[in-house]
Parts: C-alpha cells; sequence; structure tokens
C-alpha cells in the first residue's frame, strides 16, 4: 500500500462521508442535536474522554458496527490512549459478547493500531488505566 492509499479503517471513514453528508442535508435538525449529544457525552469530567472513548469502543464491538469502531479508534488514538488500555475495554466487551467479541475485539485493535500513526508525532505521551480506572 503506497502512502496515498487510505488504510482500511481510513476507508471505512471516507465511503462513510458522503452518505452521511447527504444524509445531514436531508435531516440537518436531527444530526446537529446528535452532535451536540456527543460533544457533551464524550467531553472530559467525572471521566476522561479517553475513558469514554474506550467505553465506546467496547460498545462499538458489542453492536459489530465497523463506522463506530473507526470513529472510537481514531478517538481514542486522538486522545492519546494506549493500546494496553484498548486491550483491556476489548477484554470486557469479548466477556460480554462472547464469539462475536472474538471477532470484532481484533478489528477494533486493528483500527487502533491504524489510527495512533496519525498521532504519534504528538509529544502527548500514551495514557493507560491508572488504579481508580480513569485515563
Amino acid at each position: 500500500m503506497t502512502d496515498d492509499q487510505h488504510h482500511p479503517w481510513h476507508q471505512v471513514q471516507e465511503d462513510l462521508r458522503q452518505p452521511a453528508k447527504d444524509l445531514r442535508a436531508l435531516i440537518p435538525d436531527v444530526l446537529k442535536s446528535y452532535g451536540a449529544l456527543h460533544h457533551a457525552a464524550m467531553a472530559d469530567a467525572e471521566l476522561s474522554t479517553g475513558t469514554k472513548e474506550l467505553i465506546a469502543i467496547a460498545v462499538a464491538v458489542a453492536l459489530k458496527c465497523d463506522g463506530c469502531i473507526a470513529s472510537h479508534a481514531r478517538s481514542a488514538a486522538r486522545a492519546r490512549v494506549s493500546r494496553a488500555a484498548v486491550a483491556e475495554a476489548l477484554g470486557v466487551a469479548i466477556l460480554l459478547t462472547g464469539g462475536p467479541g472474538t471477532v470484532y475485539g481484533p478489528r477494533a485493535l486493528e483500527a487502533y493500531d491504524e489510527f495512533i500513526v496519525d498521532y504519534q508525532a504528538t509529544d502527548t505521551p500514551l495514557t493507560g488505566l491508572d488504579a481508580s480506572g480513569t485515563v
């Protein structure tokens, strides 16, 4: 794969870009409200954004949603969540979903591995779970 080609998980996001724009044109208020809900739900508060992204990755695996996996793997990488923390969250998803988790969990880890490359040039260190369970 050359540098100008998309990797698989980047391609998932690219493939959804135009259909999402088309839907947004038809139901702008719904998607604007969803965007506000997303922003509020994922903001740093008692749980860090990184911890929330770990929850979201686990839920994305449970729902078997490749678009969700791509989005939250990218956001976890952006939040500088460690690979080990992602793996632990995927372990919980596997616990709760059984066999499907063993299929979608590795997909999510692969997505994280693809997206973390985009953020490795930053000086922000990766974070993992501390004893209190926060990132």
